[in-house]
């Protein structure tokens, strides 16, 4: 087997998944295309099975393993989506696997690794990031003999991956302008940018990780995949700290920007995904329209692969909170209230404006007789209000503090 991914190997994985998987929809969509002012449309790994491209990856790598290997049962680690790729292979293949998932993978995404696997899968919940629970999985594989699966660094992953570019060309009417691609491990973005550079060399590249996770851009700037110091595993499908040794030079090779998305923004495209087009799309699905938004205009054809739809219902509290943060309509201070009647009420009629609405009010000490510290939270009806607050504030006999959003007390509030 070759270390380089080959256009020819994903054809084989398109021939070995056409019975599988969903061959799933290139659908315009009308509101990313008004804002950038040109044909966007929308690659649909959400609605594929178990609603993640990692099926096609997962499957093709388990599906080419000789029978004494199968024998030998397969495990692996995953944030969610490839571990259900690996339990729907395994079921369906009849071959005995063992899932390693960290603790930051949502309720959601464990119970339907259990659901697919059946009694065929076994998951492990171990560690608090992708990296802790691969080591615990490559453990496993040493010690039991079992054949790890990785999620995006082997060129089978790869080439299962790489059918999607392959489906996007042969669903275009005209050859995409632009592909935005997100990017975690680069399996997805490797197989793609194989694909496209044969058979459409003109087509733009982009990838799209998150900010608190930008593995990949950083392996870039040093010239080699390296480990994150930090990790916001908040975009959990996309939230690698070291990018793959196989992926790595292919992106370098192949791909013509990778641009790093702040986790706001990738909330903002989420909620505007659920309530304009009614696409449930998790964290990782959002990061290409995310990135999309960022660009001035789409010239022609401009594709969004949505990666992802598996999003636990409970985290859109946190997927609100950090979106109306990053659009400006949220703000955080730190008040000091002298220990006198009608502080508070100074407050609220001397300082807050029409439509300004505190929306969280915590006293963070209260032993001091003279002075009470509290954090407020202030939510605004239009962003460009903060301004006219802050002169108002700067007015007060009270000391106020603004809480911004890189702060290290902001960590608190999300």
């Amino acid at each position: 087997m070759t270390d380089r991914l080959t256009t020819a190997m994903i054809s084989q994985a398109a021939e070995r998944l056409r019975p599988v998987v969903r061959r799933t929809a290139l659908e315009p969509n009308q509101r990313l295309s008004d804002l950038l002012g040109g044909q966007v449309l929308l690659k649909r790994e959400d609605a594929q099975v178990c609603r993640s491209y990692k099926v096609r990856g997962a499957f093709n790598l388990i599906a080419s393993l000789t029978e004494e290997q199968r024998q030998r049962g397969v495990v692996c680690a995953s944030a969610g989506n490839h571990g259900q790729g690996v339990a729907f292979a395994c079921a369906r293949l009849g071959i005995s696997g063992r899932v390693y998932v960290p603790s930051t993978t949502p309720r959601q995404k464990r119970e339907r690794i259990a659901a697919l696997g059946g009694d065929r899968v076994e998951v492990v919940v171990v560690g608090g990031s992708y990296d802790e629970a691969s080591t615990a999985a490559h453990a496993d594989s040493e010690h039991t003999g079992a054949i790890y699966v990785h999620p995006f660094d082997d060129v089978r992953t790869m080439a299962g991956q790489g059918t999607v570019g392959l489906e996007i060309l042969a669903q275009s009417g005209e050859a995409p302008h632009t592909v935005v691609v997100p990017v975690g491990g680069g399996g997805l973005i490797s197989g793609i940018a194989v694909w496209l550079r044969e058979h459409s060399p003109s087509t733009r590249i982009v990838g799209a990780e998150p900010a608190g996770a930008a593995s990949m851009r950083a392996a870039l700037d040093h010239g080699g995949p390296l480990a994150l110091p930090e990790l916001d595993s908040f975009v959990d499908g996309a939230a690698v700290g070291r990018v793959g040794s196989a992926t790595f030079p292919l992106v370098k090779d192949l791909v013509d920007e990778v641009v790093a998305v702040d986790e706001g923004a990738v909330c903002t495209e989420m909620l505007d995904l659920y309530q304009t087009d009614g696409i449930i799309a998790e964290p990782a699905g959002a990061l290409a329209g995310a990135a999309a938004r960022e660009l001035v205009s789409a010239e022609g054809p401009l594709v969004c692969v949505v990666s992802g739809g598996n999003n636990d219902v409970s985290r859109y509290g946190e997927v609100l909170e950090r979106s109306l943060v990053h659009i400006g309509l949220r703000h955080y201070f730190l008040v000091t209230f002298p220990q006198r009647p009608g502080a508070l009420r100074h407050f609220l009629d001397e300082v807050l404006g029409e439509g300004e609405d505190i929306i969280a009010f915590e006293y963070v000490k209260k032993n001091n007789r003279d002075t009470g510290p509290a954090l407020v939270g202030i939510e605004l009806e239009r962003a460009s209000d903060l301004d006219s607050l802050l002169v108002r504030m700067k007015a007060s006999p009270l000391t106020v503090e603004r809480v911004p959003p890189g702060s290290p007390l902001f960590t608190f509030l999300l």
